[in-house]
């Protein structure tokens, strides 16, 4: 038996991820059978529908069929507005066929649901309004029960007077036999205290006594056995211890008989056995002395001044101690005789007191008897009374009912009135049910992903039409989706917890309460995860992807039915929580597998997934198992929000009034609500006759007379909010310019990724803006003052985050939408602006106007505002040339009844005929409309931007090309404290194995309060997420003066763009490049340098001079780059150090030598200090040639012209030199670098271009509808490539041309060699084409060679492995083509017969290098001249290609060259200054041939470079020496130069 498994593997088609792999492993393709699952077609889609709700009960069969098409209509209208979406937005969103199903089951749940919902709130009503009928007929039988009660209220008043009598008697009796007890009780007390006091001095007595005991116990414990044995071996003692032995022998006598023989001798006798003497004298009875004893102690021992145990002690311890117990012992015995008579009297007493006490026992048990007595009678009594109150009460109830239910039915007869009128509402809302769920239900499923313009096209253009016209299901008119979900009550809840209050807003909430599927939150200005903490509060379990132990949090919650917010996801999902996201439970729907791991999934159990990321791209499958909601915020949300803001403010109290009374109306919605549905719940709930339930009755009223009271607040308070609004509207327009402003700067993303900024640092500045806004009284004034402010300082504080380049962008986009806002410009004339759609060529039959432009005023004409201006400009060409051809015709009047145009249509006049002046006239436009400040060139304050930051606010550098920013940081650290020398500030230069060094300076720095500087952060991609939570984790609880700074470079590409969102956003970006312009540049130049630089050197004219002259030359080749290759042939990083170290050398050279080292200094500063960076040839010559013009004699001895107009400042101090920048410099323009003013019209054409169609990207995209998409890519891709396969023409057959001519001349080998060339791009061309083709029938695979050649066919670029086997250009693909096909020809034509042409197209060759050479081969060969001694030569003839016939007869005429940067006047024949406007002039035919060197003429010529196209630099072909009459620097400077390609 063949046992065999099968495998399956699903991918998703979206994104490269199947393509790159299908490449790296071919056996996914080839070892597969492949089944393409295509989206669902419209029939599948009704069918699948129809077979789920056939079972579907309370949906009316007739129904069914419709709901079927409306859910495919739905799926399919939202599948084209996705792709709207998308061209408009570039925002993706996609639908699946889960999609579809979710819709069909929340339609179906929903359905139930609301029916359900329906059907309780219409009984609610009916049970409310039937108990209201009975109540009126229930009065008679509550009179009668009333009657009955008050007779049983009079019996139960009668036993209560019977049992008073009782009591009475029985209390006087206690009363009695109380005041006896009393007696007796106040007696023994007595008898009590005197005991008590007796007592007491008896034992205080016995107290003077212990010492005496005590001391005679101490003397016995000194005594033992071996001291008294010993005492008993005296032979003769001395007398002081007979009297003592004497002493204690009459103590211890029997019976109290005193021995007579009291001698030592007797004494021993009488001790005896030791023990036993012992033991006598310790149990002596020490209370009972006899009285002759004591007698005889007294008088005859105890005055003997011997008798004193410390004088014994020497003669005998034991003697001693006997000593110490006799004299004690009958201390203890005189006071216990003192204390004898007291005790026997306290004896006695204690009898009496205990007679006493047995006597008053007797009583107090008596008195026991008759209370208890007391007790029973009194319990009856309050029994009989608790019995009469209960009466009393049903009486007061039963009066109190038929009040309440006469005033019940009066006062809910209006309730009564209004709940018919709302079961005829339900009643019709049952039949609108199915139409409104199923529209609800296609809102919920679908719309979430969607901007508002977009969610109303979908509901109102394409869903309600169709409902209404195409399937005919009824629904309720002006149908709110919102309030099919939720109430004002439930909304006006979500805003008191912080939930924006607008439509949008209110959508997204209703929407992620009511989804089936997990919804994830795009929020990228945080305020929908504020809210839903807010919401949920101690509740909600918060972690992120990644997090340490996030899985264990996950599955904690799934356990307990935890809700759990996932925040700040990437735009991928760790795929350990599939199971968890497509709910795929397991063991019947108990358990979720995560990992390896079996989870019990609780049903309360509710997932919120939440990102921060502006635009994410979610693949299909992820949308398929969630719910998209887009928070981002609205324009009128966020105006709310400022007004708000703004008020609270400038007004207080109005705002806080407005806070309170918003809080009041939302708790009043609620209250209301809630009390409605009590009031309904408490009626349909009551059984039987509810007037019994007296509780509910006065519930009842309660709330109705609440209610009432609340309608009365309600209309109260929105009388108080029509005036406070009112109040508050002036402020209106303040938070309309913010909000407006907030989404000009957000659009800024669309220009480069790395300009993005948080909401919360708008509402920083915005805060900030009116703080520092100067005051007024005036209101109108103020708010005037407070938009200037605002406009200004978030101006400001974009800036200095936007490159040069960008800046007008801004400055422009932010112009033009406050206009559009204020009405001042009509969006008609701006669109045209921006689009400018010339759709027919036309033309010129004026000289002055290219067709381009007269395209555009032909086009301009068909507008209302501009009919006739193509008459008038033909009619009047003097006057309009005049306006045309002037140098700043943006300052200059428009001709005729022109010059009354507004500015708009001046600058769409302007850009029709002068592209390349929009720039200035944009900053003009700005300057009239904005003012003056906001075209004006500011520093950067590097200490006003610290300030502004935090230890949670970084300062992030945008870095340019040849900038330091840590140079200028290290200036301010060092002003402030923070030096690396200190150890206070940590420079970090980030690359490989940096990171580890990064983040301990990050720790050390957020503790001690340091500066880190993280220098080129874009190098360590991977680690970038890591940094984000760092600072995230170091921004709370740190030092005060902790600081970050980073820098980065901006991505080439916003593919490429790397830096995470969190990092822009939270810091305060700077951008660090050199600026543009010559005032600019030369202010900045001068910067460098302080007043002391100045005055340092000896030779201070000279130093001055120079250094002035040095300045303008760095401004010069700093400045030049800006005009591209025209400028330098190559970029080159010049920096601010080149102009400092130049300075130094000058100084040392200055201070070394007599005199001033011209040569020296221009070699230094020219080959060396700037030079080090040139790489190019005539760039190192053009850098050369400056100096030699700026720096000379002349520059200290006479008046030097830097450029024409500005001469070199007379001898001035530091801040002289800048006032005389400002006064003297000319405007700017090419002139000023020795260019012509033609250098910047192309450059300033691309530049104005391109911000236009910058601008246009960042309007408000009108929705395009899905006919005006066009074609697809791969549709536009096959027209090009069979357009191009048709035209292609087939290789040279280099066999048959070779065999045309035997002579192997130079020129016939360059042929060959063209020829061989452009097979292999032939062969190129048609191979890559035909694989292309097939690739695109679906024939071979696309590789990533194949597939980048299709995008560039699309974007009409040539392919790359094209460009590589052609010659140099810079042409799109359908001018190359064309020029590729001229080549063609020009080949053709030369390989008929293999002689040369008479004129050859010099431009037509893949290596012109080869062709020139040719001519010196031949002619060296001719004239038998040594070929490394010879020249070539050239002689610019009068004539056109068409006026020669033949070669001639040595050397060649050549054709196809332009000059740029000067023309040719064939007059004087020779290089004259460009006419304006003409940037390339084409040349005559030149005759070139080859002579000599020695024979070379260099006098009054100009070497001019050739190039082959316009990029220079690397397509450098030859020199040519043209004759000039001019200064040779003049062309240098120019950057003249002969071109092969236009």
């Amino acid at each position: 038996m063949t046992c065999w498994h099968q495998i399956i593997l699903c991918f998703s088609p979206v994104g490269h991820t199947l393509r790159v792999r299908a490449r790296k492993f071919p056996a996914i393709v080839n070892c597969t059978a492949i089944d393409w699952f295509h989206a669902w077609p419209k029939e599948a889609l009704v069918s699948v529908s129809r077979r789920f709700i056939e079972d579907t009960e309370g949906i009316e069969p007739l129904y069914k069929d419709c709901i079927s098409l409306f859910m495919a209509h739905v799926h399919t209208s939202v599948n084209e507005m996705s792709t709207r979406y998308y061209q408009n937005e570039r925002r993706h969103n996609y639908t699946t066929p889960k999609s579809f199903l979710e819709q069909i089951s929340l339609f179906k749940n929903l359905l139930k649901k609301k029916q359900k919902e329906v059907f309780q709130k219409k009984e609610h009503l009916v049970n409310g309004i039937q108990k209201l009928k009975t109540t009126a007929s229930q009065v008679g039988d509550l009179k009668a029960r009333l009657a009955s009660q008050e007779a049983e209220l009079q019996l139960r008043n009668q036993d209560a007077e019977a049992l008073i009598t009782k009591i009475g008697l029985q209390t006087e009796k206690v009363s009695r036999e109380k005041a006896i007890s009393d007696t007796e009780e106040r007696k023994v007390a007595a008898i009590q205290t005197e005991v008590s006091q007796k007592q007491r001095e008896c034992e205080a007595d016995l107290l003077k006594a212990e010492p005496a005991l005590v001391a005679a116990t101490a003397a016995l414990n000194t005594l033992n056995r071996i001291n008294l044995t010993e005492l008993k071996t005296f032979p003769n003692p001395p007398n002081a211890v007979t009297n003592v032995t004497a002493a204690v022998m009459v103590l211890l006598a029997p019976r109290g008989r005193v021995p007579k023989d009291r001698s030592w001798k007797a004494a021993k006798i009488f001790m005896g056995k030791v023990d036993d003497f012992l033991q006598a004298l310790i149990n002596y009875d020490k209370e009972h002395i006899p009285e002759n004893c004591l007698k005889v102690v007294n008088e005859q021992y105890l005055k003997d001044p011997e008798f004193n145990p410390n004088l014994i002690q020497t003669k005998s311890f034991a003697a001693a101690g006997l000593c110490a117990w006799v004299i004690n012992i009958i201390k203890f015995y005189e006071v216990y005789c003192d204390v004898e008579p007291k005790r026997q009297a306290l004896a006695q007493a204690n009898l009496e007191l205990a007679a006493a006490t047995e006597k008053l026992e007797a009583i107090r048990k008596k008195l026991v008897d008759l209370d208890q007595n007391l007790s029973k009678l009194t319990a009856s009594f309050e029994k009989a009374i608790a019995e009469k109150v209960r009466c009393q009460e049903e009486v007061n109830q039963t009066n109190k009912t038929i009040e309440l239910a006469n005033r019940l039915v009066k006062e809910l007869e209006s309730e009564k009135i209004r709940w018919g009128q709302n079961i005829k509402s339900f009643e019709a809302q049952e039949k609108t049910l199915c139409g409104d769920v199923l529209l609800t239900a296609a809102f919920v499923s679908y719309v979430g992903p969607f901007t508002k313009q977009y969610r109303q096209e979908l509901v109102h253009c394409k869903w309600v039409p169709f409902l209404q016209q195409k399937v005919s299901i009824p629904i309720t008119e002006g149908l709110d989706v919102i309030a099919m979900l939720t109430d004002d009550a439930t909304i006006a809840a979500w805003n008191n917890e912080g939930l924006p209050n607008d439509r949008m807003s209110a959508e997204n909430a209703t929407i992620l309460t009511h989804c089936e599927r997990w919804p994830l939150m795009i929020d990228p200005q945080q305020q929908g995860i504020k809210w839903i903490k807010n919401k949920y509060g101690a509740d909600l379990k918060v972690t992120h992807l990644g997090q340490k132990g996030f899985l264990n949090a996950i599955e904690t919650a799934l356990a307990f039915g935890d809700i759990i917010l996932v925040e700040n996801l990437e735009e991928t999902i760790d795929p350990v929580l599939d199971p968890l996201l497509g709910r795929n439970t397991i063991k019947k729907g108990k358990y979720i597998r995560i990992g390896d791991k079996e989870c019990e999934f609780n049903k309360n159990f509710r997932l919120i997934l939440h990102t921060k990321l502006a635009n994410p791209h979610y693949k299909p499958e992820l949308q398929a198992q969630t719910t998209l909601l887009n928070f981002t915020v609205t324009e009128d949300g966020l105006e709310a929000q400022l007004l708000a803001e703004v008020v609270s403010i400038e007004r207080p109290d109005l705002e806080k009034l407005k806070l309170v009374l918003t809080k009041h109306q939302n708790d009043f919605k609620i209250e209301l609500k809630h009390l409605e549905d009590d009031l309904l719940l408490r009626l349909s709930a009551a059984e039987g006759s509810f007037l019994d339930d007296t509780n509910l009755v006065e519930r009842l009223e309660t709330t109705k007379a609440t209610a009432a009271e609340i309608e009365h607040k309600v209309i109260e308070a929105k009388e108080n909010e029509r005036k406070i609004n009112e109040a508050r509207e002036c402020y209106r327009p303040v938070a309309a310019r913010a909000s407006l402003l907030y989404f000009v700067i957000n659009d800024l993303r669309k220009i480069n990724p790395i300009y993005q900024f948080s909401l919360k640092a708008f509402n920083m500045l915005f805060h900030r803006a009116i703080e520092q806004a100067d005051k007024v009284e005036d209101p109108q004034g103020r708010i005037s003052v407070l938009m200037e402010s605002i406009t200004h300082t978030i101006f400001l504080y974009t800036s200095q985050a936007l490159f040069e380049k960008d800046k007008l962008t801004f400055l422009s986009h932010m112009a033009f939408q406050i206009l559009l806002r204020k009405k001042e410009v009509d969006p008609l004339e701006l669109d045209f602006l921006l689009r400018f759609p010339v759709e027919h060529t036309c033309l010129s039959p004026l000289d002055f106007l290219t067709t381009q432009s007269w395209s555009a005023i032909k086009a301009l004409a068909l507008m209302e505002e501009f009919r006739g201006i193509d008459r008038d400009v033909e009619g009047s060409s003097k006057q309009w040339r005049k306006w045309v051809e002037s140098e700043c015709p943006e300052k200059e009047k428009l001709p005729q009844e022109w010059k009354k145009k507004s500015w708009i249509q001046k600058l769409i006049i302007l850009r029709a005929v002068r592209p390349d002046r929009m720039t200035y006239a944009l900053r003009n436009f700005v300057e009239e409309k904005l003012g003056a400040k906001y075209v004006e060139r500011t520093r950067l304050d590097l200490g006003k931007a610290f300030e502004e930051s935090s230890p949670a606010t970084p300062v992030f550098f945008i870095l340019s090309p040849g900038v330091d920013a840590l140079k200028d940081l290290e200036v301010l650290g060092k002003r402030l404290g923070f030096t690396i020398d200190s150890g206070k500030f940590h420079n970090v230069s980030l690359g490989q194995g940096q990171e580890t060094v990064a983040e301990m300076a990050l720790q050390k720095a957020s503790r001690g309060g340091h500066w880190v500087m993280l220098q080129n952060v874009h190098l360590v991609a991977k680690w970038l997420g890591t940094l984000e939570k760092l600072l995230e984790r170091y921004s709370h609880g740190s030092h005060e003066d902790y600081r970050v700074f980073m820098s980065a470079e901006s991505a080439r590409t916003p593919d490429e763009h790397i830096i995470p969102q969190g990092l822009l956003e939270n810091s305060i970006k700077i951008t660090n490049e050199p600026p543009t312009g010559m005032l600019a540049n030369l202010h900045a130049a001068l910067y460098n340098f302080d007043p002391d630089t100045l005055e340092m050197c000896s030779k201070e004219q000279e130093f001055k001079s120079i250094l002035f002259s040095l300045c303008y030359f760095h401004a010069c080749v700093a400045g030049r780059l800006r005009f591209g290759p025209q400028g330098w042939s190559r970029s080159y990083p010049f920096n601010p150090g080149d102009l400092t170290i130049c300075a130094n050398v000058l100084y040392n050279y200055l201070e070394a030598n007599p005199n001033v080292p011209w040569e020296d200094l221009r070699y230094l500063f020219g080959e060396i200090m700037y030079g080090g960076h040139i790489t190019d040839d005539w760039d190192r010559k053009l850098c050369r040639v400056y100096l030699e013009e700026f720096m000379n004699p002349s520059l200290i001895e006479d008046e030097l012209m830097l450029a024409p107009g500005f001469a070199a400042p007379p001898y001035l101090d530091y801040s002289g030199y800048h006032q005389y920048i400002e006064e003297a410099l000319p405007p700017e323009s090419p002139t000023l670098y020795g260019l012509h003013p033609n250098a910047e019209i192309e450059f300033l054409t691309v530049t104005s271009s391109a911000l236009f169609r910058t601008l246009l990207e960042m309007q408000p995209r009108n929705l395009i509808s899905s006919e005006e998409l066009g074609q697809s890519m791969e549709e536009k891709v096959k027209n090009v490539l069979d357009d191009i396969l048709e035209k292609l023409p087939e290789e040279f057959n280099m066999a048959e041309i070779m065999q045309k001519n035997s002579n192997r001349s130079p020129y016939v080998l360059v042929c060959f060699q063209e020829c061989e060339r452009m097979n292999i791009l032939i062969r190129e061309i048609r191979a890559s084409l035909q694989q292309l083709n097939l690739g695109l029938k679906g024939e071979l695979t696309l590789s990533p060679d194949v597939e980048a050649q299709q995008l560039a066919l699309s974007y009409d670029i040539v392919p790359d492995t094209w460009s590589k086997l052609a010659y140099p250009s810079t042409y799109g693909l359908a001018q190359w083509f064309n020029d590729f096909l001229l080549r063609c020809r020009e080949l053709d034509m030369w390989t008929q017969d293999l002689a040369l042409p008479a004129v050859v197209w010099l431009s037509g060759f893949f290596n012109p290098q080869s062709f020139l050479t040719a001519i010196m081969q031949t002619m060296a060969r001719k004239n038998e001249w040594p070929l490394d001694r010879m020249c070539l030569t050239v002689d610019v003839t009068k004539k056109t290609k068409e006026d020669y016939s033949h070669p001639p007869r040595e050397g060649a005429y050549l054709h196809g060259l332009l000059m740029e940067g000067a023309r040719w006047d064939p007059q004087s024949g020779t290089i004259v200054e460009a006419r304006l406007k003409e940037l390339k002039s084409m040349m005559p035919v030149i005759f070139a041939k080859a002579i000599p060197v020695d024979r070379q003429e260099t006098k009054h010529t100009y070497a001019c470079p050739v190039y082959k196209t316009k990029t220079r630099g690397p397509t450098y072909v030859w020199t040519f020496r043209l004759k000039s009459k001019e200064k040779t620097a003049k062309w240098v400077l120019a950057g003249v130069a002969l071109l092969l390609e236009a």
